[in-house]
């Protein structure tokens, strides 16, 4: 069993610094969670780092991956 990860995410909408529990089990996956602050919905790419740590990248919904 692996152990969630935390990791921090700038909002893209409103740039709002957000705490994330990230799931290495969900590494090359993407999914969409709301923005805590702002609401909008922000989609989460998860991947491996060159030193085989979870690395996240988020980006809004209409931006183009």
């Amino acid at each position: 069993m692996e152990f969630l990860e935390e990791g921090v995410v700038n909002c893209p909408y409103c740039g709002e610094s957000l705490d994330v529990l990230l799931d290495p089990q969900e590494v090359g996956q993407q999914y969409i969670e709301d923005c805590q602050v702002c609401c909008k919905p922000i989609t989460f790419d998860l991947a491996l780092d060159a030193n085989g740590e979870v690395a996240v990248s988020v980006r809004d919904e209409n931006q183009v991956y």
